[in-house]
């Protein structure tokens, strides 16, 4: 049976951005209700306190990045993460939310009863090479789960052909540590992504000579390394106010950027395109390296703070090579061409292993729900089909990860509000199976990237139609949450209705 110390209104599992976010939200808008945090390991950050590889920094700007009730204040626009990390423990001691978190406590099950009217949480309390030292059992009616939609333990696989024969090393970024040596080496990323892109710039100022291996081309779009308009207001008012005005200016000027891509698809590509052919080299093959195929947001569009990733390419050391790999050999790469690549190290950045609720099991009535995610609708942006009182918090993948966060958190605490409002213990979305039927069946995240597609049976549906949708607009998420009826597609259902049943 659980202790008193161990029994909360409601439980966040997840000391990140997310979960601090969702710690200040909840505290400011349910301040009577008793809330923990459970973090795995012994600290606060997350993504920004968990990858070390060189360069690692936010790939959105930061005063959108940060939270709005704690401005991001320096004149830095793309933060290294180990500002992020250190901004995120001082906002969290801001609010008093780093007393909330219990460190080291790693959440194994989370398992709703009916009769109960509440979650069983089994939670190991490690040591720092996670050693269980104490099993605890919590409970909760109320469970928030801010742990990401991807795996720290397991990279996505990929087959690269004659991996094994490399006599150099090979290094995924989600494994860099501080043994990994680069200087005067030659290296090959493999990848294309977000990670490759600040990876180039950073290994290029030491390395001998740094490729950037690609299948297919990339959008990249240059931001200013510090922002400009930051210190402009902060000469007329105090900071925490100039942070407030900059967020609302920035979260303008980013959803009718990201729209007007989404919307005219191919003037969003004579822009980007022309941006990066106007900050490479005088002729650059920009149609092969970077035209890509896809819409601009198909898939994420790369960030880079001041051209520095197209500034490494102005220089002798750095290169882009698209093309496919025959093989590994011992000192390289063959590719399709017949072209080879020499090399000392090799890395793969190659995507992440994409999964809701990572290695937590997950039980409704005793019935475990982990294999059927895929199968479900999601509510909202927030809540699954048929998982009662339970929201599971991502941000934007299009736009800024932060302000999508928080509209879904501030959704899942207006289902909390009218529950109680009404007394019901019970809230879960729910789906009539006639309607069910003619639902259309679409990804939660439309986003092309090999990564996402791959794993799209283990993320959840939506259909794009009533509350079955998953927002990528925050404009229109904001007017969804204010004047949306919380009731459509939502069964509520009190505790006696539950006892009859």
């Amino acid at each position: 049976m659980a202790s008193e110390d161990s029994t909360f209104d409601i439980i966040i599992t997840g000391a990140g951005l997310s979960g601090i976010n969702a710690a200040y939200l909840l505290q400011s808008e349910l301040p009577n209700h008793s809330f923990t945090v459970l973090e795995s390991r012994d600290h606060i950050g997350g993504t920004w306190a968990f990858w070390k590889y060189p360069g690692i920094r936010s790939d959105s700007a930061m005063a959108l990045f940060g939270f709005p009730w704690y401005p991001w204040t320096k004149d830095i626009n793309m933060a290294d993460a180990h500002l992020i990390k250190r901004y995120m423990e001082d906002a969290a001691a801001s609010q008093g939310i780093d007393k909330k978190i219990r460190f080291s406590h790693r959440v194994t099950s989370e398992s709703w009863s009916s009769e109960e009217q509440r979650w069983t949480l089994h939670v190991d309390v490690t040591s720092g090479d996670g050693t269980v030292l104490e099993k605890k059992i919590f409970k909760t009616p109320w469970l928030v789960n801010a742990t990401g939609y991807y795996s720290y333990e397991k990279p996505r696989s990929t087959v690269i052909p004659g991996i094994e024969r490399f006599q150099g090393r090979v290094v995924h970024p989600q494994f860099w540590n501080d043994e990994v040596q680069y200087d005067n080496k030659r290296i090959i990323i493999i990848g294309s992504g977000a990670t490759a892109i600040t990876l180039l710039p950073a290994l290029a100022k030491t390395a001998k000579h740094v490729t950037m291996l690609q299948r297919s081309p990339s959008y990249v779009y240059s931001l200013p390394a510090r922002d400009e308009l930051q210190p402009v207001l902060k000469r007329f008012m105090p900071s925490q106010w100039a942070g407030k005005i900059n967020w609302c200016i920035r979260m303008v000027a980013e959803t009718l950027f990201v729209q007007l891509l989404l919307n005219f698809p191919n003037w969003g590509r004579k822009l980007v395109v022309g941006e990066m052919r106007r900050q490479l080299p005088k002729g650059f093959d920009v149609d092969k390296h970077f035209n890509p195929r896809y819409k601009p947001f198909d898939q994420r569009v790369c960030l880079c703070p001041q051209g520095d990733f197209f500034k490494a390419l102005c220089g002798p050391n750095a290169s882009v090579v698209t093309d496919h790999i025959e093989t590994v050999t011992e000192n390289g790469i063959l590719l399709k061409s017949g072209q080879s690549l020499e090399a000392d190290m090799i890395i793969t950045a190659t995507g992440l292993y994409m999964i809701l609720l990572n290695k937590i099991d997950v039980f409704v009535d005793d019935v475990r729900i982990n294999d059927t995610i895929g199968q479900r609708y999601m509510w909202n942006g927030v809540m699954l089909e048929g998982i009662p009182n339970t929201g599971v918090i991502t941000g934007y993948v299009a736009a800024t990860w932060t302000p999508g966060a928080s509209t879904r958190t501030r959704q899942f605490i207006k289902v909390i509000k009218h529950a109680e409002k009404t007394g019901a213990t019970i809230a879960t979305p729910y789906i009539d199976e006639a309607e069910r039927a003619q639902l259309p069946k679409k990804p939660c995240i439309p986003n092309s990237s090999t990564y996402i597609t791959e794993v799209r049976d283990r993320l959840p549906l939506v259909a794009n139609v009533g509350p079955w949708r998953n927002g990528k607009n925050w404009l229109e998420d904001t007017i969804r949450l204010w004047f949306g009826w919380v009731t459509t597609g939502m069964r509520f259902t009190s505790w006696n209705r539950v006892k009859s049943d």
